[in-house]
């Protein structure tokens, strides 16, 4: 037990990694019996997680333990989507026998810190804070009940928790050199800095920040009095908070406040740097903003025999086992749509969060062809989508019901429930073409093709996030031609739609009907561009380099 207590780690640090580094994030995703994420950030998190475990960093992990998780998706009597709630047990987490307090709302609220040792998921140590716990009343345990509560002071109060009550575990550890905050969730963090060292300058030196979202909704803001009355500037009298934020007016900024309190900050991937840039820079005081394109830890996601099958070139083996890898796939579709999906069919693949921008169902843009595609029998196509909605957006759980619907009509259109860490890599298995459809310039990174591609399922996307450093068009995936963003949404919806369907009917078939040669070299090409550059210890080495050592 008192081993973790104190700042600890199961090997001798490499020395390039020597800095201690507690890294801050609301979500982590590393493995599927700890539900801790709702998508991409946590992936990414987990990733960073293993790879910082994997290199010997000098790396912690400072998270929230959510009682409930994100959302058990699961259905309605009709098959439609209905969130459920349930609490989350996890044996394997330990008392660290750290308890700090913090302050929410002029109330003192216990924060128990509950470790996940190095061994029982191949991480870094990681930290879940937790108020759910006999010393506090009900309002202060529900706090970490929900990840990414709706109510707006239950979120505040989240990041009180994170940002203070996580410093202060931290410190109980012996301290960090740097805190690094993967989204604007723990800003509290540095007014929690601040009041130790009364100097901006001083909490810039300790501070990196990592951006992940060109989307408005993702930036969060609230009514500062809000903030005030509820503790989340750590006492810090309201003109003193406005003075070193440089906020103003009535709404107070995370991400343009962590922008202004970090030394250096980071996009996640080279064109959200780039548009991170163009949102941030005409703002007084903020950071420098550099690109540091995400990645995911290899060893989790590859499948092992499929890449031995490309280290050997052995064509046979590859087709093979990717054809075996199908099975557990079609498997669980069967088991949850009562449909029998065919190896030997083209299989597409759209998964990932039900967002507005992320366009779900635009392949159903045009519903006559899109199941005169999918009932061609010379070319059959099977196609799946998964995806977890945020649990009160009605409009996406809509998108996702409407797709529900229509694949009752279809034996071979599945909509699958359950989309986290063991469906996300089934699907990527199972997939020979994974289609993602964001409207450009929105994704700021989108890992889940990067996944798909160790795992033999070729891309077919909008150049966007992290593609335009890794797609080549009909070499190792297939790419949307840029559509003038200017255009209004509509039309840039009209134009994506017709140039997806066109490559699909007059490249993607035809290739993967009548040229199986050239499937496979493009599925080699995926696989082999693929790794190292988009590993998570290519994205772990550089954040020491380019952040943490700045």
């Amino acid at each position: 037990m008192t081993m973790y207590n104190r700042w600890y780690h199961p090997y001798d640090i490499d020395e390039k990694y020597n800095k201690r580094v507690a890294y801050f994030s609301m979500e982590f995703g590393i493995d599927q019996a700890l539900k801790t994420y709702s998508g991409g950030l946590g992936f990414l998190a987990g990733s960073h997680m293993r790879s910082a475990f994997d290199l010997r960093q000098n790396v912690i992990g400072i998270g929230m333990l959510w009682k409930y998780g994100y959302y058990d998706q699961e259905r309605n009597p009709d098959q439609t989507m209905r969130a459920h709630f349930q609490k989350k047990y996890y044996a394997y987490l330990e008392d660290s026998g750290i308890t700090v307090r913090v302050d929410v709302n002029n109330h003192s609220v216990a924060v128990k810190a509950m470790v996940l040792k190095p061994e029982t998921f191949g991480t870094v140590p990681l930290y879940f804070l937790t108020t759910d716990i006999p010393e506090n009343d009900h309002l202060g345990r529900t706090i970490t009940h929900k990840l990414y509560d709706p109510e707006p002071m239950a979120r505040i109060a989240q990041s009180i928790v994170l940002g203070i009550g996580g410093a202060k575990v931290v410190e109980a550890l012996g301290g960090a050199d740097i805190y690094h905050m993967n989204e604007g969730h723990a800003l509290p963090l540095a007014f929690h800095l601040y009041g130790k060292f009364r100097d901006v300058n001083e909490v810039r030196k300790h501070m990196v920040f990592t951006t992940h979202t060109p989307e408005k909704a993702g930036n969060e803001e609230h009514d500062i009095h809000l903030l005030h009355n509820m503790s989340f500037f750590n006492g810090l009298p309201l003109e003193e908070a406005r003075k070193i934020t440089g906020m103003h007016g009535n709404m107070f900024d995370y991400t343009l406040a962590a922008l202004r309190l970090s030394k250096v900050s980071n996009g996640v991937s080279q064109l959200h740097g780039e548009v991170a840039r163009q949102m941030w820079y005409g703002n007084e005081g903020v950071c420098e903003i550099k690109s540091i394109t995400n990645a995911q830890n290899v060893p989790f996601w590859m499948d092992r025999n499929l890449a031995q099958a490309l280290e050997h070139n052995n064509h046979d083996a590859l087709v093979y086992r990717k054809t075996e890898m199908k099975k557990p796939l079609f498997d669980e579709i069967a088991d949850q749509t009562g449909k029998i999906f065919r190896p030997d069919v083209l299989t597409i693949v759209w998964a990932r969060r039900f967002a507005a921008y992320k366009r779900a169902d635009l392949l159903l843009h045009d519903l006559e062809r899109f199941f005169a595609l999918i009932n061609n029998q010379d070319r059959p196509v099977q196609v799946v989508w998964a995806g977890k909605p945020y649990p009160y957006d009605y409009g996406a759980i809509h998108v996702f019901d409407k797709l529900v619907k229509l694949s009752h009509r279809q034996p071979n259109f599945a909509v699958l429930t359950g989309y986290e860490i063991n469906l996300s890599r089934m699907l990527k298995h199972g997939a020979d073409v994974w289609l993602n459809t964001p409207r450009r310039p929105r994704e700021a990174s989108g890992t889940s093709g990067m996944t798909a591609a160790m795992n033999g399922a070729i891309n077919f996307s909008v150049l966007d996030g992290w593609l335009p450093e890794f797609a080549q068009h009909g070499e190792n995936s297939f790419v949307l031609p840029v559509v003038d963003t200017h255009l209004p949404d509509a039309v840039q919806d009209e134009t994506d739609y017709h140039n997806m369907m066109r490559i699909l009917e007059q490249e993607i078939l035809p290739i993967y009907y009548h040229d199986r040669g050239r499937w496979l070299e493009i599925m080699k090409n995926s696989m082999r561009d693929v790794v190292p550059h988009f590993s998570s210890d290519r994205m772990g080495h550089e954040y020491y380099e380019q952040l943490y050592n700045y």
